[in-house]
């Protein structure tokens, strides 16, 4: 039994968990080892626009892997015809692209893996491997989720993650940028992870959210800058009302305005570096990771907070 008496933990509120029924893994990207492991494939379709991470269990596993091009839309150009044992990954880009997912669920049907590190309010599929991270858009620092009816016979053994708060601590309780060195240790930490269940410490953090108050704070604060940046963004947006977007994506092809928002403390995320260096200058996808600000729309802000950084994009050379 539970220690009874003694000192106190954290005060934390205790609400439902919100992927029920779910797969609790330390990583989104070992939620796709899991799936590449259990369903056996021999080949995977990749897109170029994707975190470098996505590789890691590929090459781990020795799974041989082809990319594909996605268009203005975030969508496929040339959509692969799978043979047998093969499977396509694809990402939910920003959390906005949860209809096109379900256009391509009915084209490969449980052959698709849906890559929701990006929404992780989208829902499931049944059938379509699906997975989705923690620390994407919450104060946690990993854990993921899968949902995949394949069993994969390996025990696992459960995550510790004490030692990866001190960057959430230290942003409370000194500052972003006296915290970002940890932030990117732990980042770096877990990098060749093997498989593990989520820590007890971040599954009880999950537990402490309230999630319908996050998703209807990150939908008004996502509206608020479409309607203001929507006209001049390069990147053309449908804004699904049921979507709960991780960012705001503001394509522009001025350069400097990342380090004039970073040099007034906002600080711009790049998604990702590593498609610089697998594409080149006439693909669209070289184009997103160079052009492509992620501006944040997420729960910790208001929008008068927000309103402050729309003044600086808009004052600047448009």
């Amino acid at each position: 039994m539970d220690a009874i008496g003694g000192y106190f933990s954290l005060e934390l509120p205790l609400y439902d968990e919100y992927h029920k029924g779910s797969i609790k893994l330390n990583t989104g990207r070992n939620c796709l080892e899991y799936i590449l492991r259990a369903r056996k494939y021999s080949k995977v379709y990749i897109p170029y626009y994707t975190c470098e991470a996505v590789l890691e269990p590929l090459r781990l596993i020795g799974i041989p892997y082809e990319y594909y091009h996605i268009d203005i839309y975030l969508e496929i150009i040339d959509k692969p015809i799978l043979k047998d044992c093969e499977a396509l990954l694809y990402t939910n880009y920003f959390g906005l692209k949860q209809r096109y997912v379900e256009k391509l669920a009915k084209t490969y049907g449980p052959r698709l893996i849906v890559d929701n590190t990006q929404a992780f309010y989208a829902k499931r599929i049944d059938g379509i491997d699906t997975f989705y991270s923690c620390r994407k858009f919450f104060g946690v620092p990993d854990g993921a989720y899968l949902f995949c009816d394949a069993n994969l016979d390996l025990e696992i053994e459960q995550d510790i993650s004490y030692e990866r708060f001190s960057h959430l601590l230290k942003r409370i309780d000194l500052s972003p940028e006296q915290g970002y060195s940890d932030f990117r240790e732990v980042e770096d930490s877990l990098t060749n992870q093997p498989i593990r269940r989520m820590s007890k410490l971040t599954e009880r953090m999950m537990k402490s959210i309230d999630y319908c108050s996050v998703a209807k704070q990150r939908k008004n604060n996502f509206v608020f800058i479409h309607n203001t940046l929507g006209a001049i963004n390069l990147l053309p947006l449908s804004v699904d009302e049921e979507a709960v977007p991780q960012v705001y994506p503001f394509m522009v092809s001025v350069k400097g305005l990342r380090q004039l928002l970073n040099k007034n403390k906002l600080f711009i995320a790049c998604y990702w570096p590593n498609v610089l260096e697998w594409t080149n200058k006439d693909d669209f996808e070289y184009l997103l990771a160079s052009n492509v600000l992620p501006l944040p729309i997420d729960q910790r802000y208001s929008k008068g907070v927000l309103e402050n950084m729309l003044l600086i994009i808009r004052d600047y050379r448009l």
